[in-house]
């Protein structure tokens, strides 16, 4: 009896043995789960809290595009701005008003404020040995009587300039004016080292006023033969209204003095001794005594001959015209001052005829072609040859409008002896003018 209690106590100990291993078990299936379950919490919460993570990247992402959206918009209506001056807006407030405004300037360029300074020193120390002073004596009337009146000779002194040019075999060939010379009876040039010497004329042109002096070379000494020097002759058909230029001269008679400026215009009318050339306006100060001296360009190039200025004698309510000097352009005169070199006259052809310029004013008042109106021939003069008679009035040369004596002399100018002009001539026949073609032969 007791052995089987004790088999059924051991099945009642295996049955709560299986009971408790199936709660066990049961109790493992609830905590694997709980872990689970747990690690599922887990995972989900990772993904909230990567996701905010991502959210709040993507939103300060956002910010910052829209700022530098709102960047570049400001940037570009700045850049808009910038481009419509005053002017631009007025006219847009203008459309609706009807108001005109001044232009102002809303910009400060420092460029424009800048203080340009010049030094020509280096370019008027290589130039200032081909310059010279030249000094004029001229005798002179006293009075009623003469220049010797008691015996006794006046002489007025003048002051000029010359620009050496060339040297011959025997002699220093010397470019002044020739109103610096004409007239004159004794003549000296004043080297840069200050020495003088006597000089003679060889020969001139009253209608381009220029003249060539000479000093022998047998009376300069080695000292001044040294210190001396040829100039450079330069093109000045390449001057432009604006260049730079200097001005070398015996400014007054008080000795070699610079001055520079620039080239105010060119080709400007101007009458000397009553022939009228075109010369170069410049703004450099050229006083009396600077007449033959030299207009240079920045290499040192002669381009033009100082020759004269306007002015006025000035009084309480009138004042002295300053800035206004004019110069010869030397490419106008090198194949004249070549002849004078050598000995040659002017030859430069001519008509051989007196007369006025008919103007269009006066052609329109007095019903009168306009032109050169002849009123005198010179006898032997190429006039005098042709067909050419006083009272014609010559409306053309060589297809040329005749509107002043510079028409004619420029057509002249760059002709030689021998060569034939054709011109248009108007003559009275009747109560009314008439045309006939003239050609002449220029001697």
């Amino acid at each position: 009896m007791s052995r089987n209690y004790n088999r059924s106590s051991n099945k009642s100990d295996i049955q709560d043995t299986k009971e408790d291993n199936l709660e066990d078990n049961s109790q493992e299936e609830n905590n694997s789960n709980d872990i689970e379950q747990d690690n599922s919490s887990n995972v989900e919460e990772n993904n909230f809290q990567e996701e905010k993570s991502n959210n709040k990247k993507n939103k300060g992402l956002n910010i910052l595009i829209i700022f530098i959206a709102i960047l570049i918009i400001i940037a570009i209506v700045i850049l808009l701005a910038s481009f419509l001056s005053s002017e631009d807006i007025s006219l847009l407030e203008g459309n609706s008003k009807n108001k005109i405004e001044l232009k102002y300037t809303d910009t400060i360029d420092n460029s424009n404020n800048k203080v340009y300074l010049i030094d020509v020193s280096e370019v008027v120390e290589n130039v200032m040995p081909s310059i010279v002073a030249i000094t004029s004596k001229t005798l002179i009337s006293t009075g009623r009587f003469g220049p010797s009146f008691f015996g006794s000779e006046q002489y007025a002194e003048g002051a000029g300039s010359g620009i050496i040019v060339s040297q011959s075999d025997n002699s220093i060939m010397i470019l002044t004016n020739n109103h610096v010379v004409e007239g004159t009876s004794e003549l000296s040039v004043q080297f840069i080292n200050e020495k003088s010497y006597d000089a003679k004329v060889v020969g001139t042109s009253e209608r381009k006023d220029i003249a060539i002096i000479s000093v022998p070379i047998s009376s300069i000494d080695n000292e001044t033969l040294e210190a001396i020097k040829i100039a450079t002759i330069g093109d000045s058909s390449q001057l432009k209204v604006g260049n730079g230029i200097i001005a070398i001269g015996n400014a007054l008679g008080y000795g070699q003095s610079v001055t520079v400026g620039v080239v105010s215009a060119l080709n400007r009318e101007v009458s000397v001794d009553s022939y009228t050339n075109k010369m170069i306006q410049i703004d450099a100060a050229i006083n009396g005594g600077n007449s033959g001296g030299a207009l240079l360009n920045y290499r040192g190039e002669v381009v033009g001959i100082n020759s004269a200025k306007y002015s006025s004698n000035g009084s309480s309510s009138t004042a002295s015209i300053e800035g206004m000097g004019f110069a010869i352009p030397i490419s106008d005169v090198t194949k004249l001052i070549t002849s004078l070199m050598n000995g040659e006259e002017d030859d430069s052809p001519t008509l051989g005829i007196e007369g006025y310029v008919i103007t269009k004013q006066y052609s329109s008042n007095y019903n009168i072609p306009t032109g050169f109106y002849i009123t005198k021939i010179s006898p032997g003069s190429s006039a005098d040859k042709s067909d050419l008679e006083i009272g014609n009035i010559i409306t053309q040369i060589n297809g040329k409008e005749v509107n002043d004596i510079n028409d004619i002399q420029d057509v002249l100018y760059n002709l030689d002896k021998g060569d034939v002009v054709e011109l248009k001539v108007k003559y009275i026949s009747g109560r009314e003018y008439k045309e006939k073609e003239v050609k002449v032969t220029l001697s």
